[in-house]
């Protein structure tokens, strides 16, 4: 369900799947945190496990899985981890949106290593269309580069400064950093210490040096050692 009116917002927690009915724009706004009125958002305060058929969910099942039969307080914790269902405009100017800031990132960090200079915006764009990599409307354009760029050497040459960062991440954050840490960059080593906590050497574009350490230390909360 995605029309100019109303959509879904999906949440699935087990086998059990929790619906919400709200307005595509005004629920697409507070995804972005650009707000925050919930009554503003919302088509209706009934929380379905099929929203197409009108099927609620009982309190019990509710109760079960959030721990609470608030409306409230389950519509937040289903807006904030669940996924919006775009509609077709939506989708396409946020996936228009990354991708330009994606080529504009290839084009300032990455060069043709036969003539050490960078390839023009329209030869970038030429090549993504040509491989049609997929753009994640919701992912952050600094956290999908590695991947597009892995896609993109295929056909199109591309090289960049990297940094060796060795990176060593307490036990009460490893788990959450991990996956953050390889997408990120080439883990040339990881170890996991006895006191629990990681220690890995990563290979990062130095371009994204100063966003790197900014999201390690919001996912650290500051507490991870970091040595170039």
């Amino acid at each position: 369900m995605a029309d100019s009116k109303v959509t879904t917002v999906k949440l699935i927690v087990g086998s059990d799947k929790f619906e919400i009915l709200v307005k595509p724009d005004l629920a697409l706004e507070y995804k972005l945190g650009k707000r925050n009125d919930l009554s503003s958002i919302l088509i209706s305060d009934e929380i379905y496990s099929d929203a197409n058929k009108g099927s609620r969910v009982s309190a019990d099942k509710l109760n079960k899985h959030f721990k609470t039969t608030n409306s409230n307080e389950i519509i937040k914790q289903i807006l904030s981890k669940g996924e919006l269902n775009l509609t077709t405009d939506q989708r396409r100017k946020m996936v228009e949106e990354k991708r330009k800031q994606i080529i504009q990132y290839i084009n300032k960090n990455f060069v043709d290593p036969k003539t050490k200079l960078p390839h023009p915006i329209q030869r970038i764009e030429n090549a993504l269309e040509d491989i049609r990599v997929t753009i994640d409307p919701f992912k952050k354009p600094e956290d999908q580069v590695k991947s597009v760029v892995d896609s993109l050497r295929k056909i199109l040459p591309l090289a960049s400064e990297t940094v060796q960062l060795t990176i060593t991440i307490p036990k009460s954050y490893s788990s959450n950093s991990y996956s953050f840490i390889k997408s990120s960059g080439y883990l040339n080593s990881e170890e996991w210490l006895s006191d629990g906590s990681l220690k890995v050497r990563i290979e990062i574009n130095a371009g994204m040096k100063g966003t790197f350490l900014d999201r390690i230390g919001s996912l650290t909360k500051g507490s991870a050692q970091v040595r170039e």
